[in-house]
């Protein structure tokens, strides 16, 4: 029904408009009685089998939703009817920030794609918290951490640091966002050294903490195959707790959509099926060349049961998907869970 009615309707409007309506939406009929019931009923697979356990954390299935898509924390407890494993909020900044100017979500129909230049727009960390306090425990909850676009190179770690801090009561693992395109002199994000420091930075407040909270690293697809060098090394060296691949892609080769498209669209991260294969290339060859030393959340590209599978073989231990739930629907969490049980 997804795909044959409600996606063709909801793709005849602006996709940054009808992201706000669907939230409207699903928010107005999770108020139904029996509603939320019925979502589950739809959607949740319970197995045993399907659970998870990492870095200090039991995931009911393997199956979460990327950070993007509930910037503000508004809808995670609604989202989680849908069957996912977990879900990652964010990615929240210090101070609320309207991000890029519109237009900057982009669908790239003929290619199952979206190429988005948000620059990471949210209300910023109090109001995240707030609605993490409405947190009904439905859940895993991972807080994706980014910098304020008018941040200067010498304060990033502050940041990133106020925001871990904020809401380390309030979320079960972190992600260090240091990949997205969208973002003002993201250069330095990427250099080995300051990303050590970023991560002993963040380490040394989560040893204050009576609990200490997973921290992993998020990474772009568009890395060679020194600079994945360098993450292994910094995942060794710094002994963080994983690694997510991937971010999205600056990369525009072997798109069905015309170059005068691409033109009119300008710059943004690419996501969905076109990054599919250099994601899964990423992630095995972390896993291959660490000797599965580490965890890794496998994202990029899966619309289907089978595109998980292939994150999985390749060494991914969890995965997530985004803009795969825009195209294929709700559906597409119980296909992957159904399928994962059949490997067995």
């Amino acid at each position: 029904m997804y795909k044959a009615i409600v996606r063709p309707i909801f793709f005849l409007f602006d996709p940054e408009k009808i992201h706000y309506f669907t939230f409207s939406l699903i928010k107005t009929m999770s108020r139904v009685p029996f509603v939320t019931s019925i979502f589950r009923s739809l959607y949740k697979v319970k197995d045993k089998r399907l659970e998870r356990n990492l870095f200090g954390l039991k995931f009911e299935n393997p199956v979460g939703l990327a950070a993007g898509f509930d910037k503000n924390a508004v809808l995670y407890n609604e989202l989680a009817n849908f069957g996912f494993g977990f879900i990652e909020i964010g990615t929240v900044t210090p101070k609320g920030q309207a991000g890029n100017p519109k237009k900057r979500l982009f669908r790239l129909k003929d290619d199952k794609g979206i190429i988005n230049r948000m620059g990471f727009n949210n209300d910023g960390i109090a109001a995240a918290i707030e609605n993490l306090k409405q947190n009904k425990g439905k859940v895993i909850v991972g807080g994706n951490l980014g910098k304020n676009t008018t941040t200067t190179p010498e304060n990033y770690t502050q940041d990133y640091c106020e925001v871990f801090t904020a809401l380390h009561p309030y979320v079960d693992y972190f992600v260090l966002n240091v990949s997205c395109p969208n973002v003002g002199s993201h250069a330095k994000l990427n250099d080995k050294d300051y990303l050590v420091e970023l991560i002993s930075a963040c380490q040394k407040l989560n040893e204050k903490e009576a609990k200490q909270k997973p921290i992993l690293l998020k990474i772009a697809p568009d890395l060679n195959q020194i600079q994945l060098d360098e993450i292994i090394e910094l995942v060794k060296e710094t002994k963080i707790d994983g690694v997510i691949a991937s971010n999205t892609s600056t990369n525009r080769e072997g798109l069905k959509a015309s170059k005068e498209r691409l033109a009119e669209i300008g710059n943004g991260g690419l996501s969905g099926q076109p990054i599919k294969a250099q994601s899964t290339a990423v992630i095995k060859y972390l896993a291959e060349k660490s000797k599965k030393a580490f965890p890794i959340i496998g994202v990029g590209g899966i619309h289907s049961a089978e595109d998980a599978l292939e994150k999985i073989d390749a060494g991914a231990d969890l995965v997530q998907i985004y803009t795969g739930f825009i195209y294929e629907g709700p559906s597409l969490i119980k296909k992957i869970n159904k399928a994962i049980l059949q490997k067995g």
